[in-house]
């Protein structure tokens, strides 16, 4: 009787298990690493408040996943919630409904990636300076509009709005909060759509080879529309989780760093920044060890304002990583 491992060296399993595990090898040294630093790294409080936390750029994430599987780049995300939860804080002051702030946000945000997937796929610009140059209008408005000011929920609305990333289900100390959910729930169903749909693969394909792409009958220039359009409608939902967390919507610096945080998500979940390979459930890992990271960071004293310098540093080791890959294979 043959044996399926004959054959095979420990070597060769190990590059194997490194090169399709590495994101969950990653995750649990990090873990473990974590809870050496903090021992009570593991209440249950403190898990889910890590959760609370990466829920907002986690979730931007996501959209960033596609659009880099797709072979391009988003920089304006982070202006885009900044933008959109000021303005979305204005129509909750005027309506007193939560739920047409939300409306209004995923129309806006929806409306932003389109007129960012457009000027790439029909404009025929590069990603990086369309996203730029929407990431300066995004910002310049907010500002214009706030005046320097903050946009603050009022009154009325304090309370109720408060609940979208406060509030929770469950009892006692076992509470799982509802930006914890809607985190797990997206990147559940964007892992579907990014493993089991015509669309998913269609991404993969224009990433991996857009010429290739088109001769196979995709619609490249659709693709690429599309996947920005996503992005911007969870730039939306994600500005209307914020200004729930921060009720004081500040212009200047709302958002600041969103697009550094999503973009090392994605990269340290293992997807290539070049486009045509990875997996959300990467991405989902990703965004949380980053949190973990900064959690470990608070732990040992380390400054605030350094987050940014880390955050590059993070990048630069994952996409160095996936070259050092990339050449082997």
């Amino acid at each position: 009787m043959n044996n399926p491992l004959q054959g095979i060296s420990v070597k060769s399993m190990l590059k194997k298990l490194l090169t399709e595990y590495s994101c969950w090898l990653s995750f649990i040294l990090l873990l473990i690493l974590a809870l050496l630093v903090n021992p009570s790294f593991f209440r249950w409080s403190n898990v889910t408040n890590m959760f609370v936390q990466a829920a907002t750029t986690g979730i931007i994430a996501l959209g960033m996943s596609m659009v880099i599987s797709a072979g391009q780049i988003d920089i304006s995300v982070g202006a885009q919630v900044a933008l959109i939860s000021g303005l979305g804080i204005v129509v909750l002051n005027k309506t007193n409904s939560i739920l047409l702030m939300l409306l209004f946000s995923l129309v806006i945000g929806s409306i932003i990636g389109t007129l960012n997937g457009l000027l790439v796929a029909k404009g025929r610009m590069p990603a990086m300076i369309a996203t730029l140059a929407m990431l300066s209008i995004c910002r310049s408005i907010i500002n214009q509009i706030g005046q320097g000011g903050p946009f603050t929920v009022s009154e009325k609305n304090f309370d109720s709005f408060r609940q979208i990333a406060a509030g929770s289900i469950g009892g006692g100390s076992f509470k799982i909060p509802y930006p914890m959910i809607m985190f797990i729930v997206m990147s559940l169903l964007f892992g579907l759509i990014m493993s089991r749909t015509k669309f998913g693969k269609h991404i993969y394909a224009v990433g991996s080879n857009s010429v290739s792409a088109k001769l196979t009958g995709v619609n490249v220039d659709k693709v690429k529309i599309l996947v920005f359009t996503v992005t911007g409608l969870l730039c939306g939902f994600s500005a209307w989780i914020y200004a729930s967390r921060v009720m004081a919507v500040a212009a200047a610096s709302a958002g600041n760093l969103y697009e550094m945080e999503a973009i090392a998500a994605v990269a340290i979940g293992g997807t290539s920044m070049t486009g045509g390979r990875g997996k959300i459930i990467g991405t989902f890992l990703g965004a949380l060890m980053f949190k973990i990271i900064n959690n470990i960071l608070t732990m040992a004293n380390v400054p605030t304002f350094l987050n940014g310098g880390i955050s590059g540093i993070i990048i630069i080791l994952a996409v160095l990583l996936q070259n050092i890959q990339g050449r082997k294979k």
